[in-house]
């Protein structure tokens, strides 16, 4: 076992509060996380948010899209709640960073949707400027939204998301990228492939008791978890 694996709230503390919103990101720090995922997503006037999804739900039902809709009609209204009894709005990006930077965590930090090359630069000195981008990892499904991070971002630690083993991982050599797999497919030789390469392994979406010991006694550097958060 790796006593110093770092967990990640998955999305903040979602499996207690609604995911990708400032309650559940100041959930995941209270509860001892090490750091927090969160999928971030442009409004049609140019905000960065944090949500998972193309749409925002509502309390009352109603929905937006967030690509389609401004920042102000995307707050106007709580979000729908069926977590916690607490009223939530959409959270913005720099409010996710804020909580991260004063809790001392690491960002796992998804882009959801389209993104230009403008857009992918401003959101990431935006990162800088709130926190330090060497707490911040971008992680993505696409080999090639990582590769133009790396040439607008040399330092920043990226991270190819991995969730099939057809998938051709040993790319990641060849940019020095770590990898942020399924923890259903991930093997012990694929491990140490990165870890002689000095690079890092995280392991999503980990939320059973005999998961967590599993993926603790694999010996990786993060694990991803909508409930297990108290173990730095």
């Amino acid at each position: 076992m790796k006593n110093n694996v770092c967990m990640i709230a998955h999305r903040g503390y979602s499996a207690c509060y609604p995911d990708n919103t400032e309650i559940a990101f100041l959930e995941a720090a209270k509860n001892g996380s090490g750091g927090a995922e969160t999928d971030v997503r442009i409004t049609k006037d140019g905000v960065y948010v944090t949500n998972h999804n193309d749409e925002v739900t509502f309390e009352d039902g109603t929905e937006l899209l967030v690509a389609e809709a401004t920042y102000a009609e995307l707050t106007a209204k709580p979000l729908k709640n069926t977590k916690s009894a607490d009223t939530v709005y959409l959270c913005t990006f720099e409010r996710y960073l804020e909580i991260m930077k004063e809790n001392n965590m690491i960002c796992f930090i998804e882009l959801k949707g389209g993104f230009t090359d403008e857009q992918v630069k401003a959101l990431f000195e935006t990162a800088a400027q709130v926190y330090d981008l060497s707490k911040c990892i971008m992680q993505s499904f696409e080999l090639g939204n990582l590769i133009k991070a790396r040439e607008m971002f040399p330092e920043l630690p990226l991270m190819l998301t991995y969730g099939s083993a057809e998938e051709d991982y040993k790319c990641c050599f060849d940019y020095g990228f770590s990898l942020d797999s399924y923890y259903g497919i991930i093997t012990p030789e694929m491990i140490k492939e990165f870890h002689d390469r000095n690079l890092e392994v995280a392991l999503w979406t980990v939320n059973d008791k005999e998961a967590l010991d599993y993926c603790l006694s694999l010996g990786v550097d993060y694990i991803e978890s909508d409930c297990f958060g108290g173990r730095k």
